[in-house]
């Protein structure tokens, strides 16, 4: 019987938050938006910007930043290095089970968006977390 290991959260961690930055190379944004008002297409549009491969996960969408969108997590026909979410805090705890479901290494949830019981169980499944920090701030600061 194999026993999972435990997850990090890493938050307050600057160098833990750092070295996730610079392995990742795939992000998996829930609930991007097309609008360049909204919040998650102007942090997407950031990441993108600094080198990484944005993956749209939106059931409205057909592509965001010019790269097509996929409904849900199960949807993605490759890995990614980390989950952002941009969801209202009910929708964590499913996204979270999503993310556990298809291996995500990292769950990411943006400032305001956490859940304490997704943070648990995500930690309890053997994921890197960082909560309630926004991903397009953490790389200013630490990769800037």
């Amino acid at each position: 019987m194999t026993t999972q290991s435990p997850g990090r959260d890493i938050s307050g961690d600057s160098g833990a938050t750092r070295a996730l930055l610079e392995g990742a190379r795939t992000i998996a944004v829930v609930g991007l938006s097309d609008n360049p008002s909204r919040p998650s297409y102007g942090v997407a549009a950031a990441m993108q910007r600094h080198g990484y491969r944005i993956v749209p996960v939106n059931p409205t969408l057909s592509a965001a930043l010019g790269e097509p969108a996929y409904p849900d997590l199960a949807s993605l026909p490759f890995p990614v290095d980390i989950v952002d979410i941009f969801r209202r805090p009910e929708h964590v705890p499913a996204v979270v089970e999503e993310a556990i479901s298809i291996g995500a290494p990292a769950v990411w949830m943006q400032l305001g968006v956490s859940h304490p019981d997704a943070v648990r169980r995500a930690l309890a499944a053997g994921l890197v977390v960082v909560a309630e920090r926004c991903i397009k701030v953490e790389y200013a600061r630490l990769m800037g």
